[in-house]
């Protein structure tokens, strides 16, 4: 049975349906050597669904997902989906205590688990009392899944949630996102602007417990197209597969394109099939967009959102990035909104809209905008207002055209004196430098000024510049403000699954022992 685009974004369960009837021999999924079809793909699903069924599991039942990035995390996401079921998607990357207490906070009834997190999962059966049923991947999955018996399809509304995902606990303890069907659609409807197709192929590297990985995965599979799904990202491996399975359409954070385009074998790789480039989820340097630009040589957009967004809501599309477009190039923009969304950015303390050009926190309001936060009454009344506005927590301003710039989290702008510094502006400088390869700037506390701005920079190889080099070269391009009083250097910066810098550990050592001076 066909159905309309509208239809088939209302639930999980009703792109799969469509797909598997439509096309039933076309690729789904594909990983290393292994392709899913859409009709096996719905037939595995089912099979996920009737075992679920036979644990027990009822609508609104969590089921847990704890592996990396596999074609079975999709079986159990359509399985799920065919009973009403909520997916949780473990970041495994998380320390033990805390993969407990995400998956207590979410009461889990099933997990799902490989066998190389088998020793954690142990602990889940022993800590989790909500926990009812473990499945061991590489063990008894396959017969679990493949045992038969029937399955009581259950409808699902616009307002039952679809999947919880944690946040990644960059500021504080993860907390669970509700996404409902309603947010998944409106997430499903702006896949269309990027013209996948039934004979295009879309890279999924992002781990999927991420928003940046589910919902680029759903985007594609949405529209019909064929996912070829990496364990762990890999650069060498990223530029073999687009070559292998004629890639379309490719997402990737700054830190990958960093790795990528630095890559020795991207010089010689094939890469004419890629027609999209999609990035996000953390700044880039001007630096490293126009070297990605020249490998890639296809449409870029850069998107814009967060968990609580259910990803993207603000994009920079490709005329943006072109200086012979019809509008000037805005490469340090974060794009305008896309459709139904709307943006406000608001004075910290009134709360009350600003001005064009005037820097506030950006407020986010659109059918994409979480449910809520799962079990915390309390920080979603603080996070989503009564009319619906969602508190990004993110400094920004608005120009006259409505094009959004980005600064810093609010809580991270220094404020040095009586002046204000936002880290992004410090780095961009610091990133012109040909000797840095990545920068994070953080504030550090200082008896004089409350606060002072120190960088933290991570050189390319080889390159020997020293923090007196550097400051220098800031002072050339900088108020005396802004300009950082000392640099320290490292190896690698720390980063968060999404690829954001964790300035707060950054921060730590510095402020130890210490309450900030500013929020």
């Amino acid at each position: 049975m066909t159905t309309t685009p509208a239809e088939r974004a209302s639930s999980l369960a009703a792109i799969l349906d469509h797909w598997a009837e439509t096309t039933p021999d076309g690729p789904a999924l594909t990983m290393d050597e292994v392709t899913v079809r859409w009709r096996e793909l719905a037939e595995r699903s089912r099979g996920v669904a009737a075992a679920l069924q036979g644990a027990g599991v009822e609508p609104g039942d969590r089921v847990g997902f704890y592996d990396k990035n596999s074609l079975e995390y999709f079986e159990v996401l359509f399985g799920a989906a065919m009973l009403n079921a909520v997916t949780v998607a473990v970041n495994w990357r998380l320390a033990p205590d805390e993969i407990v207490a995400v998956a207590d906070d979410a009461g889990l009834r099933v997990l799902v688990v490989a066998a190389e997190f088998a020793d954690v999962a142990r602990r889940l059966e022993a800590e989790v009392p909500s926990l009812e049923k473990v499945v061991v991947i590489e063990e008894e999955y396959a017969s679990w899944r493949d045992a038969g018996g029937p399955v009581e399809r259950r409808e699902a509304s616009p307002d039952d949630v679809a999947m919880l995902l944690y946040t990644s606990g960059t500021t504080g303890e993860p907390k669970g996102v509700m996404i409902d069907n309603r947010n998944l659609g409106a997430l499903l409807a702006r896949s269309d602007e990027l013209g996948f197709t039934l004979d295009g192929a879309a890279i999924v590297g992002m781990p999927l417990f991420h928003m940046g990985g589910v919902g680029w995965a759903l985007w594609s599979l949405y529209q019909g197209s064929h996912s070829v799904v990496m364990r762990e990202f890999d650069p060498r491996r990223l530029l073999e597969l687009i070559a292998e399975h004629r890639v379309t359409h490719v997402l990737l954070v700054p830190a990958m394109l960093l790795v990528v385009t630095g890559t020795p074998e991207a010089a010689t790789a094939d890469l004419s099939t890629v027609r999209v480039m999609v990035y996000g989820a953390a700044p880039i340097s001007e630096e490293l967009l126009e070297v990605s630009l020249k490998l890639f040589d296809c449409d870029f957009y850069q998107v814009y959102g967060a968990t609580e967004t259910t990803g993207a809501v603000t994009w920079l599309r490709p005329e943006d990035h072109r200086a012979d477009g019809a509008a000037p190039p805005r490469l340090r923009s974060a794009g305008r909104a896309m459709t139904a969304v709307e943006l406000r950015v608001v004075d910290t303390d009134s709360e009350l809209p600003v001005g064009a050009d005037q820097i506030g926190e950006v407020w986010i309001r659109s059918a994409q905008v979480m449910k809520g936060y799962w079990n915390k009454p309390d920080a979603t009344a603080a996070t989503v207002t009564d009319d619906g506005w969602y508190r990004t927590g993110d400094a920004g301003s608005l120009d006259a055209e409505g094009y959004l710039y980005l600064y810093d989290r609010v809580k991270d702008m220094i404020v040095t004196g009586a002046e204000n510094v936002y880290p992004i502006e410090v780095e961009n400088v610091l990133m012109r430098h040909p000797a840095v390869a990545d920068v994070a700037v953080i504030g550090v506390p200082s008896e004089r000024w409350g606060e002072e701005v120190k960088a933290v920079v991570v050189r390319h190889p080889g390159e020997q510049v020293t923090a007196e080099e550097l400051i220098a070269f800031t002072r050339e391009r900088l108020a005396g403000y802004k300009t950082p009083k000392s640099v320290d250097f490292l190896d690698v910066l720390p980063r968060n699954p999404s690829g954001k810098i964790l300035k707060k550990d950054l921060r730590a050592p510095y402020w130890a022992g210490r309450s900030r001076l500013i929020g």
